[in-house]
């Protein structure tokens, strides 16, 4: 019998991971030939590097939360666990009322677990405050709710308005009123479904000894760029065929497996499949096959936004910010959604290019579009007028980045983990089929990464027997 032969269509992080996995780049024996299909020019997804002013940068995300462990472990197991580094500093602020406000501490994706950190900081005003130490205890919450909804009925509209949404944004580019508690900030279900206090709730959760003292996030000196280039230099040294510039425009279930047919007209067979693409190309290629897979993932929404990266020179700056960033509520009118002082965040560009200052700022969300269609100098000119208002910046920038993440990411509303579920059990019903990507269990890189272990586990059952038999035939040709 031939050696399995899984095709993975996708070359994002989980893509690049699913192959690795199977294939043997992660430090792993390989359990299958791989064929990995990129439409795109690159691989790696929304990890990017480039260069700004001569800089090495990330020009998509930038760090990885480091209390999953997934992400970390893959960037050890593929040559990088010396350049892991956590960020300088983590003082990050919000924008609003009219002021850099610090951004609270004890708090957990906006939602305070510290009254009196919350009132030093300024970020409500004293109505807000009052309303926020009167909580209304309604309640518990059965299976699922909106996060911003939950939040408000419990503390007031402007804790979700000044915290959570601006927090929310940054990982989702969506609206609070909308997330998925459950599906998005799961951590905070327990105390959700308790009834009891969210504000004690919270304190219990940021006060852990787990969480205390350790690094939330991590980078990797080079920036995150680097992690998608090394699992891919991996998995070619490990014998996985990697070709970008491949688009699939036709897979079908045969008797045998699947047959994956590409741009060009070319036909693969495969015994298994990984699917990690977002969600309208999954849908897409499911249609025939699997039209109730199809059908759910035809509700996924997506949502853009423009990162807009700007390097100055530090001898043109009148003062250095102060701090790794700053939030900005969507309330408050602005035209940037955050900004981040990459400088001082990472230590390894300060180090790299300590000449320069580089920052990036944020603008779009979800069905608020309208930035990803203006020209770059304009995005440009909007960022450099809100951060001269916010930090009182007058400097030019020597060169500037933007970069465009068009339905970049999916937005997971109440009941998203059902929907996954409906998704994922009706790919079981068609079989040698897993999907994984940021469109099912989270959009961070561990999420990423750890949705497409999953997908390689479920495959398990179609690969150890094929490789069982491969290696009774190799013993046999002995």
């Amino acid at each position: 019998m031939a050696q399995a032969h899984v095709v993975v269509i996708g070359g994002g992080i989980a893509g690049l991971t699913a192959a690795a996995v199977v294939g043997g780049g992660a430090g792993e024996p390989a359990r299958a030939r791989v064929t990995l299909l990129e439409a795109s020019e690159r691989l790696g997804g929304k990890l990017r590097g480039g260069e700004v002013g001569g800089v090495r940068v990330d020009l998509g995300a930038e760090s990885m939360l480091a209390r999953r462990p997934e992400a970390v472990e893959l960037a050890r197991a593929v040559g990088l666990a010396e350049r892991l580094e956590p960020p300088t500093t983590a003082k990050a602020a919000i924008w609003t009322r009219g002021a850099l406000r610090p951004l609270p501490g004890g708090q957990v994706m906006g939602v305070p677990g510290d009254l009196a950190a919350l009132a030093d900081s300024g970020v409500l005003s004293p109505e807000g405050l009052e309303r926020a130490r009167h909580e209304v205890v309604g309640e518990a919450v059965a299976d699922d709710v909106a996060i911003g909804r939950y939040v408000a009925d419990r503390l007031g509209r402007e804790v979700v308005d000044r915290l959570v949404e601006p927090l929310l944004g940054g990982v989702y580019a969506g609206h609070s009123d909308e997330i998925s508690l459950r599906a998005a900030v799961p951590a905070l279900l327990p105390v959700a479904r308790g009834g009891g206090s969210l504000v004690e709730g919270v304190h219990q959760l940021a006060t852990r000894p787990t969480t205390v003292g350790t690094p939330v996030f991590q980078g990797l000196r080079g920036g995150l760029g680097t992690l998608p280039e090394a699992v891919a230099a991996a998995c070619a040294g490990a014998g996985v065929e990697l070709r970008t510039r491949t688009a699939v425009t036709e897979l079908r279930r045969t008797p045998d497996g699947w047959r994956v047919t590409t741009g060009d007209g070319e036909v693969l067979a495969a015994d298994a499949v990984v699917l990690a693409v977002p969600a309208p190309a999954a849908a897409r290629l499911l249609r025939a096959d699997a039209p109730a897979a199809a059908a759910e993932l035809d509700t996924v929404e997506y949502a853009g936004m423009a990162l807009v990266t700007l390097a100055f020179r530090r001898a043109d700056l009148a003062r250095t910010p102060a701090g790794s960033g700053f939030l900005v509520p969507p309330v408050d009118g602005r035209r940037i959604k955050a900004s981040t002082f990459s400088s001082n965040k990472w230590g390894w560009l300060e180090r790299s290019a300590p000449d320069t200052f580089v920052l990036r700022t944020s603008l779009g969300r979800l069905r608020e579009e309208e930035p990803l269609e203006l020209a770059d100098e304009e995005l440009v000119a909007r960022s450099l007028a809100d951060l001269g208002e916010a930090i009182g910046l007058t400097a030019r920038p020597y060169d500037t980045a933007v970069t465009r993440w068009r339905a970049g990411l999916p937005q997971y509303p109440v009941g998203h983990l059902d929907r996954v579920a409906r998704i994922r059990a009706a790919a079981d019903r068609v079989g040698a089929l897993a999907l994984c990507g940021a469109a099912y269990d989270g959009v961070g890189i561990p999420a990423c990464v750890g949705s497409a272990r999953a997908a390689v586990a479920a495959l398990d059952r179609v690969l150890t027997p094929l490789a069982g038999a491969n290696v009774t035939e190799r013993t046999m040709g002995a």
